[in-house]
């Protein structure tokens, strides 16, 4: 199996069973969608894995776009955006004494340990298909 594939095949699978959550959530607070919903269920499994892959990715990047919105505020420090900080003993890394400096140094750490993960696995994605 080339890699690209199981990449693709692991990424749908994961937006599926995001779509699937999604839907399942949504039949459960509307009875509208609810009966939508069941209908989908007389779909053919490729069509109604395609809707729901859809759906998954629709409410990942409603996620992404929300998570950046929280982190793009002006002034905004995790105390304000999260209740649950104030719950923290103050000694933790995730107390309000944080300050944003650091908290965008992390972030970028992250992003740097990321980008260094995704170039590993493409390396060795390549070193598969060369073999």
């Amino acid at each position: 199996m080339n890699p690209n594939n199981l990449m693709e095949f692991l990424q749908t699978g994961f937006r599926v069973g995001v779509g699937a959550t999604t839907s399942l959530l949504e039949s459960l607070q509307d009875e509208q969608k609810r009966e939508e919903n069941l209908a989908d269920l007389q779909l053919e499994f490729n069509e109604l894995t395609q809707k729901l892959a859809k759906k998954g990715e629709m409410t990942e990047r409603e996620a992404r776009n929300f998570v950046d919105t929280i982190f793009n505020q002006p002034g905004a420090t995790p105390s304000e955006s999260t209740p649950e900080t104030s719950a923290n003993p103050p000694d933790s890394p995730s107390s309000s004494t944080r300050k944003e400096p650091e908290i965008q140094q992390e972030i970028e750490d992250l992003t740097a340990q990321v980008a260094a993960l995704r170039a590993e696995l493409e390396r060795l994605s390549a070193n598969d298909a060369d073999t």
